[in-house]
């Protein structure tokens, strides 16, 4: 995944949760892949065979009917070594061959992780299998205001550093909403010597309640001037909706200007408030 010089435009996408939604689905892709030529489109996969099974599916689709370069997220949720081969195999098979790296997050009611027998504790040991086996570009991601789980901002740069050792060519960043946490992490990093691109992940905020909640479960923190203009429009959606894009364009500008090798969309499946930004991001 490399701009050769150029910032480089991504946009990440759930798979759908029923096979009706799937053509929903292409539908905004190609409006955005016609609207905004991105480089390239990722899609998520959370637990459970059949929801595994869709963002395979998914992202085939999307590379082989639209045209764009799609990326597959995998997860150790609930996997073992023989089921990720599986899915690897199929994947390489379908012509996919950029592949995000992750753990995964506990399955719903669990407060920890725990692998399966046979499977993996850790992204790094997932990079680590994928690097000796198979020959995919391999992504991983980054916590620019740490992992949750981590216990210190040094302990989780330090396992930041062994996903890019283990094989991990570039990084992409868990949402933030504060231009400065991004180029302050990217700083630690370089003088932990990781040298790979760093891609800031965009969430441009259509919801109050969910941008609230998806930083609680992230860590992430809502500046305080952004939260209090929130808080003044939070009843109204379109003005919601109006303030999360105006703060999106200012914060993917900074990172542009300020050096970020591209920007990777948050997108939640919906097209518009992702167009708007980068529409307005690129007419600079």
């Amino acid at each position: 995944m490399h701009g050769r010089g150029r910032p480089v435009f991504s946009f990440e996408f759930f798979p759908p949760k029923s096979d009706d939604h799937v053509a929903a689905l292409l539908r905004t892709v190609a409006d955005l892949k016609d609207a905004l030529a991105p480089n390239f489109v990722s899609v998520t996969n959370g637990a459970g065979g059949t929801t595994r099974a869709r963002t395979l599916d998914t992202v085939t689709r999307v590379q082989a009917e639209l045209g764009i370069t799609a990326m597959a997220h995998l997860t150790c949720v609930g996997v073992t070594e023989t089921d990720l081969c599986n899915e690897i195999g199929g994947l390489l098979g379908s012509g996919i061959e950029n592949i995000l790296a992750l753990r995964g997050d506990p399955p719903k009611g669990e407060a920890t992780f725990k692998p399966v027998e046979g499977g993996f504790a850790h992204a790094s040991d997932l990079i680590q299998y994928l690097e000796d086996n198979y020959s995919v570009d391999i992504g991983a991601a980054c916590y620019p205001e740490r992992h949750v789980e981590s216990a210190s901002a040094e302990d989780d740069m330090q396992w930041t550093r062994v996903k890019v050792e283990n094989g991990a060519l570039f990084l992409v960043t868990q949402l933030f909403l504060d231009d400065r946490v991004y180029f302050e992490f990217v700083e630690r990093a370089r003088n932990a010597r990781i040298r790979v691109p760093i891609v800031p992940g965009i969430m441009p905020i259509t919801n109050v309640a969910q941008v609230e909640r998806f930083t609680q479960m992230c860590g992430a923190r809502i500046p305080a001037e952004l939260q209090e203009r929130l808080q003044r429009v939070k009843d109204d959606p379109a003005a919601v909706m109006a303030t999360g894009i105006e703060h999106a364009i200012t914060q993917c500008r900074r990172l542009l200007e300020g050096g970020a090798p591209g920007l990777h969309f948050y997108t939640l499946n919906k097209s518009f408030a992702t167009r708007s930004v980068l529409a307005a991001v690129r007419k600079v």
